[in-house]
């Protein structure tokens, strides 16, 4: 486990814990099947880009809705790491579908798939930022905001997508939708081993050394807001 950054600093065993793993890994997935996806589409259905645009809007219309009703979700069960595993693990199997149905000659079933894939995914994303506030505290919100951005987007985002983009090219969709399925599994194994441990929870409610799997209820507005920029790459 690395050693704190100062007495009071949670960052370094977050990162050690893989939180910042986890959560690129699932962000960097989700930019790289945004960018890849007019490809992977025109690769099994040839002069359907018209239609590729719209499995996108789907896509990111699903997603908007998966985020807040994920928040709501959490607000309600007030659970943080069951949350947050099933999501990723429904995630997972969104992709796998996906992966092994872009090829059947049914656009409809892209259109399914994709929605299901975008729910999921995008749904998750409000629920990890969270998560990373709650067991990162008393680090500030930008400090650990930012070092999730910058491994989803500057490390994740990039490496993803170019290395699916290479498979995609060089061998075919389901080759780098493969790809990310394994990193997506590996995330899942890192969210399982992180402990849940709340502490902006535990202090608001005067709590010490118990481990409490509930948050409170003042993150929605967040977990909205989030919601929309994860959408972004769209723009």
């Amino acid at each position: 486990v690395w050693p704190p950054l100062a007495p009071t600093s949670y960052v370094s065993p977050w990162i050690a814990k893989g939180e910042i793993v986890h959560i690129g890994i699932m962000t960097g997935a989700f930019y790289s099947v945004s960018t890849l996806l007019n490809q992977m589409i025109v690769t099994h259905y040839e002069g359907e880009e018209v239609n590729a645009g719209r499995i996108g809007l789907t896509l990111v219309v699903a997603g908007m809705v998966g985020s807040i009703i994920c928040g709501l979700w959490l607000d309600y069960t007030k659970t943080y790491k069951q949350t947050t595993l099933i999501v990723y693990v429904l995630s997972f199997i969104g992709m796998v579908v996906f992966t092994f149905t872009l090829d059947l000659g049914y656009l409809i079933v892209v259109f399914v798939t994709g929605g299901v894939l975008g729910f999921f995914m995008t749904g998750y994303l409000p629920l990890g930022f969270e998560f990373a506030v709650e067991i990162t505290y008393p680090e500030s919100e930008g400090t650990s905001s930012g070092l999730l951005n910058a491994s989803a987007q500057v490390i994740f985002g990039i490496i993803f997508t170019l290395v699916q983009g290479k498979l995609t090219t060089n061998y075919s969709p389901r080759a780098g939708n493969l790809f990310l399925c394994a990193w997506m599994f590996v995330g899942i194994i890192l969210t399982a081993l992180i402990k849940s441990d709340l502490r902006r929870h535990n202090v608001n409610s005067g709590i010490t050394n118990v481990d409490v799997k509930a948050v409170s209820a003042e993150s929605f507005p967040l977990i909205v807001l989030l919601s929309l920029n994860a959408c972004l790459p769209w723009a």
